[in-house]
C-alpha cells in the first residue's frame, strides 16, 4: 500500500526529510472514475503521496509518485493532490520537491486526466519564481509530463532507472534505444539543459537536502544568510594558476570550500552554481576553459568564448537568483563567440538573453575579471556597462576590444612584423591592459588571486542593502 513505508514512495520521502518530520496528507484519497474496471482496482493514495515535512529544519512540501498503483499515472485525483502541495506550499511560502516516477496520463480517464495535467502546468507557472520547485526523476518520465521537471527551477535523475523523454527513442525517425537513448540520464543531463545532475537515488536525494540549505523558502525573504566560522580574510593559494577550471576557484574562495554546481553536465563551457560568502548565498555564474578529474588531471579543454548553450545555462540561472534576492558574482574569462554553424543558428537569441538577465536584475552584482576580457562578450558578461555594481580584475588580466596582436594587424594591415608588433606591444599598454581599464573607471579594484576572497565578502557585505526602484513595465519580454 502506498501509504506505508513498504511503498517506494514513502521510503524516498522517508530518506529525504528530516526523522519523524513527515506528515501525510490525503493518505485516504482514491480514484474517482469507475470506468474500465477502475472500480475493481485498488487505488491507494491514487498513486501519489503528498504531505509537508523537514529539510535541516526548514519547511518544505513534497509529492512522490507510486508506481507500484496504475504504474503511478496521472488521473485527475492523482493530479488535484499534487495541485494541492502547490496551494499549501504558496501559502506558506516554502518550496516544493516532487519525486516523479510515472508511465504517464491514465488512459482510462481520459480528459480528466489530460484536464489535471493542466492544472499542475498552471500550479507550477503560478508558484515560477514565488517559491523554488525541485524535482527528481526515479523512474518514467515521458510525453507531456516532461514539461513538470522542465517547468522547475532543479532536476535531477536517478543514473539507472531513470527515464525522461518527450518522444521515446524508437519513435524518432533515424534513431533506436540501442543507436541512442535519448531518454537517458546521460543524454538528457548533457543535452537538454533541463537536468542538474544525475547518480543513484541516495546521492540525488543527499543533492536535493544540499540544495536545499543554500535556498530561501521564498520570493520575499530575501537572500539567505547564516552564521560562517570560516575565516574571511583566508588567502586562496594556486587561484591564478587554476583560473581556467571555476569549480575549483568558486570551491577555494568559498566558506567551508563548498561550491554546489547546478547543471553540472551541461554547456559545461559556462558553470552555475551557489556559493556562500560569510554566511549568505551567492549565485555563481562563471567563464570555463579546463576541467580537472579528482586527481588534479585535466579532464577536457575548451575555448574561452561565449556559446549558445552556455548563454542560455547562465541567462536562466541569473534570472532564478533575481527572482529570489540571491545576489550573483559573475567569474569573466572570455574572447569571443564560438564559431559553428550550430552555435551560429541560436546564438544571437541566447547572448541577448544573457546579456538582458545580467541588465535586468536587481540583486548584487559583482564581476571578477580573471583572465581575458575582450570585445562585446566580456560586456555581456556582467560589465559594470550593463549594471554591474562592482568589478575588481586580478592584475594579470587583460581588458579591451580584441587581443592586441590581432588588433595591430588590422590597423597596420600593410607594415612590416616589426612594426605590427612594436604597436601591438603599444596597444596593449594603451588599450588592453587592466590598469587602463582602472584608470577609465571601468574597473573598480585591482587585486591578487590569493585575496580574492576577503574583497569579495567585502564586497558583497556592502551591497548587502542595494535597492532599485521597480521600471513602470509589467515585465520584459526576454
Amino acid at each position: 500500500m502506498s501509504s506505508t513505508n513498504n511503498s517506494l514512495a514513502m521510503q524516498r520521502i522517508v530518506k529525504l526529510l528530516d526523522e519523524n518530520s513527515f506528515m501525510e496528507i490525503g493518505s485516504l484519497v482514491t480514484a474517482r472514475s469507475t470506468d474500465f474496471n477502475l472500480s475493481n482496482t485498488d487505488t491507494p493514495s491514487d498513486g501519489v503521496i503528498i504531505g509537508h515535512g523537514l529539510i535541516d529544519g526548514t519547511l518544505v512540501f513534497i509529492y512522490s509518485q507510486d508506481a507500484s498503483v496504475l504504474n503511478g499515472t496521472i488521473g485527475e485525483m492523482h493530479a488535484k493532490k499534487i495541485a494541492s502541495v502547490y496551494d499549501m506550499a504558496m501559502k506558506m511560502g516554502a518550496p516544493v520537491i516532487g519525486f516523479l516516477d510515472c508511465a504517464g496520463i491514465r488512459l482510462q480517464e481520459s480528459v480528466d486526466a489530460l484536464n489535471g495535467l493542466g492544472q499542475i502546468y498552471l500550479k507550477e507557472a503560478a508558484a515560477s519564481g514565488v517559491i523554488p520547485q525541485i524535482s527528481a526523476v526515479f523512474g518514467s518520465c515521458g510525453g507531456g509530463l516532461t514539461t513538470v521537471p522542465a517547468m522547475c527551477d532543479f532536476n535531477f535523475i536517478e543514473s539507472s532507472n531513470g527515464k525522461m523523454f518527450v518522444n521515446a527513442p524508437n519513435t524518432i525517425p533515424g534513431n533506436n534505444k540501442d543507436k541512442c537513448d535519448t531518454s537517458a540520464a546521460q543524454f538528457q543531463s548533457e543535452e537538454t539543459g533541463c537536468v542538474d545532475g544525475i547518480g543513484t537515488e541516495d546521492e540525488i536525494l543527499a543533492s536535493i537536502r544540499e540544495l536545499v540549505t543554500f535556498l530561501p523558502g521564498n520570493n520575499g525573504m530575501g537572500g539567505l544568510t547564516e552564521d560562517c566560522a570560516d575565516d574571511l580574510n583566508r588567502a586562496c593559494e594556486n587561484l591564478g594558476t587554476m583560473k581556467g577550471d571555476p569549480r575549483y576557484v568558486l570551491s577555494e574562495i568559498a566558506d567551508d570550500h563548498i561550491f554546489f554546481e547546478t547543471k553540472k553536465d551541461h554547456a559545461m563551457d559556462m558553470v552555475t552554481g551557489f556559493i556562500r560568502l560569510n554566511g549568505t548565498t551567492i549565485g555563481a555564474v562563471a567563464n570555463c576553459t579546463e576541467v580537472y578529474d579528482e586527481e588534479g588531471k585535466k579532464d577536457k579543454e575548451f575555448a574561452n568564448v561565449l556559446s549558445a548553450k552556455g548563454c542560455e545555462k547562465a541567462a536562466e540561472f541569473v534570472n532564478f537568483c533575481d527572482a529570489f534576492d540571491i545576489p550573483v558574482l559573475s567569474l569573466t574569462n572570455v574572447k569571443g563567440y564560438k564559431a559553428c554553424m550550430c552555435a551560429e543558428k541560436r546564438l544571437a537569441k541566447a547572448m541577448a538573453r544573457l546579456t538582458y538577465a545580467f541588465s535586468n536584475a536587481s540583486v548584487p552584482k559583482v564581476n571578477l575579471i580573471t583572465g581575458e576580457a575582450y570585445g562585446s562578450a566580456y560586456v555581456t558578461m556582467n560589465s559594470k556597462s550593463i549594471g554591474a555594481d562592482l568589478v575588481y580584475a586580478w592584475s594579470e588580466a587583460k581588458i579591451g576590444m580584441m587581443d592586441a596582436e590581432l588588433a595591430a594587424k588590422i590597423m597596420y594591415a600593410d607594415a612590416s612584423a616589426d612594426v605590427i608588433s612594436e604597436k601591438a606591444k603599444e596597444y596593449d599598454a594603451l588599450q588592453s591592459s587592466v590598469l587602463s581599464a582602472a584608470r577609465r573607471g571601468y574597473v573598480d579594484l585591482i587585486i591578487e588571486p590569493d585575496t580574492t576572497r576577503k574583497y569579495l565578502v567585502a564586497a558583497f557585505e556592502m551591497l548587502y542593502t542595494k535597492s532599485v526602484a521597480d521600471s513602470l513595465k509589467k515585465h520584459g519580454t526576454k
